[in-house]
């Protein structure tokens, strides 16, 4: 496995991996958590895919098997910042205005989204490095320019399956129930630190 990180308007030079990123989200969100976020039939693509956002891929040979999205909490695009500032302010329906206990807008603060690993990417311990190796690209994305911390709104058990990989993450505020998928989500904080133990790349 390998990582590439990118930013939007660099995508073009990865060939087809931010397209194919885009179909593994549209798998994932819209036809297995059948979420009702903008797609085709071949991929899932919103508003914060502009140019603020920035990519951490996971490639096994030339196939994107995982990836996530980040921009820093500065980000404006239109009438849009980021997703869970946007939410904050009641413009995302799906999203509780509570989400978050304080508003955040610094450079230092970087949001990621859209996490996905690919159904093939099977046993515990590929999915972990997996998991670390998106990671990892999403703090170095930060640190590049001038981030020290990531926040992202996803699914609380991800918060110990990071500090089994040696990143600090812990919870801000209190989750809530996604009534289309039923699943629970909250908002996750962590330095925008390297592992304090990194998995080793097959």
């Amino acid at each position: 496995m390998r990582n590439i990180t990118f930013d939007f308007l660099g995508q073009h030079r990865h060939g087809p991996a931010f397209h194919d990123y885009l179909r593994l989200r549209k798998a994932f969100f819209v036809d297995a958590l059948k979420w009702d976020i903008p797609h085709n039939d071949d991929v899932e693509m919103d508003q914060y895919d502009n140019p603020c956002a920035h990519y951490s891929l996971v490639l096994i040979g030339g196939r994107v098997v995982g990836g996530a999205r980040a921009m820093p909490t500065t980000a404006a695009w239109g009438h849009h910042t980021y997703m869970l500032r946007d939410a904050m302010r009641g413009c995302l329906d799906e999203i509780p205005a509570s989400v978050m206990p304080t508003d955040i807008a610094t450079t230092e603060v970087w949001e990621c989204t859209r996490l996905v690993i690919c159904d093939s990417v099977a046993t515990h311990a590929q999915r972990a490095i997996c998991l670390s190796l998106i990671v990892e690209g999403l703090v170095e994305t930060a640190n590049r320019h001038g981030g020290s911390e990531l926040v992202s709104l996803t699914r609380p058990p991800l918060m110990r399956a990071l500090r089994q990989l040696g990143f600090a993450a812990t919870r801000l505020g209190d989750p809530y129930r996604n009534e289309t998928d039923g699943h629970e989500y909250a908002v996750l904080h962590m330095p925008a630190m390297a592992s304090s133990h990194r998995i080793a790349a097959e």
